[in-house]
């Protein structure tokens, strides 16, 4: 008889867990303190991103955060606040952001990656939740400056090394690629390794159909307590009922880390913030781009256009500060002159909060201390284009059987 699982959090890896255990023949109850129709797995640039090798913790961040700390519209934000968990995170993100550390991570992101993009072709294939968009044409990351094209040949020449397709743009083949808009930009990087979603068009039909196969949702429902004997979960209390389930999933994204703190575990978690603004007229823009001085992302999505952009840190709250949405549309505009964001689509402004560990790395993998728990968080900028993965690997746990990757590096256990 198989198990019954319970699944904290209703993000892109929350489901993407539900999918897999659902088929492997789990029974799976997933609970979110939302209505699951909003947050990060929403407003995110919608990347499949193998390219993106380098974690957020690497030399030299630290101290742009403290750089930019008093300029709240910077596009890498740290609020000045005095909050011990806040503090230790800085500290641990810091000592992980070394060369040495950054080379280790790098092949674990790519297979990590690679594993993802595989997965999404796998369920667009297998029909299971209809049509979505799902497409391959790679990614630009568009320069202004020399010193940013150098940046970004360095990163290119460690994707190419690593097997991954890459190649240069100058402005005339960026102009063929991209006819139909004008782009201010000296050349770009074009990333063919890397796809593109649109979320907003993926999130519902993965909730229909995990329904249509059993999986019980409980939304607008938040934990308040865990009760545990020995090395076991025996109930989850929420504010509406209560859970005793076989196993148990954490993956509630940036409040993971204060659910684990009712599980006893010390979690190193913080939430960084990204604002999106969608765009629903026809913008020209057919390639998802990164601009590169403007520090955010392009995606033509079904229907729209998307920029997204920031990583802001600033405590767990959907408090919208205008200074970011506007630089971000004036980000858009530097590189896209004939596009002006108008009030109105900058008044529809999103949030969502990314869990980021201070590696850089996601927690995936079993609890040492509570025997029936699996921690799946920590992604980062990357939760959307792992959540497949995540997904196939926490099953792979639970099944007992050997994961598609070596995930010790990835330990909730391990020590920075």
């Amino acid at each position: 008889m198989k198990k019954n699982v319970l699944i904290i959090g209703g993000g892109i890896v929350g489901l993407s867990t539900a999918y897999f255990l659902t088929k492997e023949g789990f029974e799976v109850t997933v609970i979110d303190k939302s209505d699951i129709t909003s947050g990060a797995s929403f407003v995110n640039a919608g990347y499949i991103t193998p390219s993106h090798i380098i974690p957020l913790a690497s030399p030299g961040m630290i101290a742009k955060g403290i750089k930019m700390m008093f300029n709240s519209a910077s596009p890498f934000y740290m609020k000045p606040r005095l909050d011990v968990d806040f503090l230790k995170w800085s500290w641990y993100f810091n000592k992980s952001s070394t060369t040495a550390k950054v080379e280790k991570a790098i092949p674990l992101i790519k297979d990590i990656n690679l594993i993802s993009r595989e997965l999404f072709t796998d369920i667009k294939n297998s029909g299971d939740l209809g049509d979505f968009q799902l497409e391959r044409k790679g990614l630009l990351m568009l320069y202004k400056t020399e010193a940013s094209y150098l940046h970004e040949k360095h990163v290119a020449e460690k994707v190419a090394f690593e097997g991954l397709e890459v190649t240069e743009l100058n402005k005339a083949e960026l102009h063929k690629l991209e006819p139909n808009v004008n782009i201010d930009a000296e050349g770009a990087i074009h990333y063919e390794c890397d796809g593109h979603t649109t979320p907003t068009e993926i999130m519902p039909k993965l909730v229909a159909y995990l329904k249509s196969k059993g999986v019980i949702f409980k939304t607008n429902e938040a934990v308040l307590d865990v009760k545990i004997s020995g090395e076991h979960i025996k109930e989850i209390i929420t504010d509406k009922g209560s859970y005793q389930p076989d196993e148990v999933v954490l993956a509630a994204g940036s409040w993971s880390g204060e659910l684990a703190k009712k599980l006893q575990l010390k979690l190193l978690l913080q939430g960084g913030k990204g604002y999106r603004i969608d765009v629903k007229r026809e913008t020209g823009i057919s390639m998802p781009a990164i601009l590169m001085e403007s520090s955010m992302a392009v995606t033509p999505m079904n229907g729209f256009t998307r920029f997204a952009g920031t990583m802001e840190f600033s405590g767990l709250n959907d408090i919208i500060r205008k200074e970011r949405v506007m630089a971000i549309a004036k980000g858009a505009h530097a590189f896209y002159p004939n596009i002006e964001i108008n009030d109105t689509e900058i008044k529809n402004v999103k949030t969502g909060l990314r869990p980021v560990s201070p590696d850089g790395l996601p927690y995936i993998g079993k609890s040492t201390r509570i025997k029936n728990l699996t921690i799946a968080t920590g992604h980062a900028m990357m939760g959307w284009s792992l959540g497949p993965a995540t997904g196939k690997l926490v099953s792979e746990l639970l099944c007992g059987t050997k994961t598609a990757m070596n995930i010790a590096a990835f330990s909730p256990d391990r020590r920075f």
